[in-house]
């Protein structure tokens, strides 16, 4: 696997695409850098009593526009260049979709499956004392939102110890994604795969890619895998299955599933909500490892889970004739060379899954602006 550091990778498609336009030098490199970044430590005692440092991170990659918007993540590969490089990437996926936002990310590195939810919660409290301190959280200077590893729930701690800290006359908007009593929008849970699931049918009605591919137009009858089952890889399985896609394979962390015929996405949440796991699901075999899913045949394959899954060590082997980036990053810039090579269609993670940010806007903005959400989104 490509040793490159993430943010490298970033940065060079960066200048495979400005390579294109006319702007000076001084002004891409000024864009390509990030402009602020820190690296938090503080203790945790944990409900044993032991004391553990926590290691936290945040990014603001662009201050062109303000707030800069982007997720916290929980997940033991969180460190700076990650946060540089998907903070980059929130720069470049609220330009494509013109929302005015700067891009930022944030991430603490923990497994949470490690932690009460006590602990979580002291973490994720001291997590936003700390932002506050630094100035790095704020309805006007820069707003979070769910990523890998978090959801409403640590939004809404957020927003609680931020009001105790940092009170003012909008303090809920200093993170999005909040439940709908703090705050938030309907629809933001959902939004990142619902967003996927409406890219993914456009690029299937293209009658002419799909010819290209191999594919007849339209979603209906499709084989499709998604790696992930976290939110976006659920809604995003759930909204294509709805759409007449076939959900054949799930692949997670601790193992994936299959089922030629097609799995239930619903009944899979639920055993997953009953059991802790995917696998075990009477309605699938279970495949001998979560890389043999990404390598099967299929029409699409969906990475929704973290970056570099597909890299150059197994692009050769991936079979999928589209490839509908979920996650931010999934696929490394070799392996885009070798897929696109062969030709496969790549559909791209900065347009992709902008959902989230899409409707994180709406959340941003006053509610008598609502309703403009609600025609925009149907």
């Amino acid at each position: 696997m490509s040793k490159i550091s993430f943010f490298d990778q970033v940065n060079h498609y960066f200048d495979r695409a400005s390579a294109y336009t006319k702007f000076p030098k001084g002004l891409l490199e000024q864009i390509k850098g990030c402009n602020t970044v820190c690296h938090f430590t503080f203790p945790l005692q944990k409900d044993d009593g032991t004391i553990e440092t926590i290691h936290a991170w945040r990014a603001e990659h662009s201050h062109h526009k303000l707030p800069t918007k982007g997720g916290i993540r929980y997940s033991m590969e969180v460190n700076e260049d990650e946060v540089k490089a998907l903070a980059a990437l929130m720069t470049y996926k609220c330009a494509v979709v013109d929302v005015p936002f700067g891009g930022a990310k944030g991430g603490i590195r923990i497994d949470r499956r490690n932690y009460s939810e006590s602990e979580l919660e002291r973490i994720t409290r001291r997590f936003t004392f700390e932002l506050v301190k630094k100035n790095f959280i704020g309805p006007d200077i820069d707003v979070p939102a769910p990523d890998y590893g978090t959801g409403e729930k640590e939004m809404g701690w957020i927003v609680d110890s931020f009001k105790a800290v940092a009170p003012s006359l909008n303090s809920e908007g200093c993170v999005t994604g909040k439940p709908i009593e703090l705050g938030g929008i309907r629809g933001r849970t959902e939004a990142t795969g619902r967003g996927i699931f409406f890219g993914v049918r456009e690029a299937c009605d293209q009658a002419d890619d799909m010819k290209r591919l191999g594919l007849s137009k339209g979603l209906d009858g499709k084989k499709v895998i998604v790696q992930g089952f976290g939110n976006v890889g659920y809604h995003s399985a759930k909204f294509i299955m709805e759409g007449g896609g076939v959900i054949i394979a799930i692949a997670e962390y601790d193992g994936a599933i299959y089922n030629k015929n097609g799995i239930d996405i619903v009944a899979l949440d639920k055993h997953r909500k009953e059991t802790g796991s995917i696998l075990g699901f009477a309605g699938a075999s279970k495949l001998p490892s979560t890389k043999e899913a990404l390598e099967m045949e299929c029409d699409i394959l969906i990475p929704a889970a973290l970056e570099n899954q597909i890299h150059k060590d197994n692009a050769h082997k991936i079979k999928a004739r589209i490839i509908a980036e979920g996650a931010n990053g999934p696929t490394t810039m070799e392996a885009h060379d070798i897929i696109k090579d062969r030709g496969a269609l790549i559909i791209p993670d900065n347009y992709l899954n902008a959902g989230g940010v899409t409707v994180s806007y709406f959340e941003c903005i006053p509610p008598t602006n609502y309703i403009l959400f609600l025609k925009f989104w149907g």
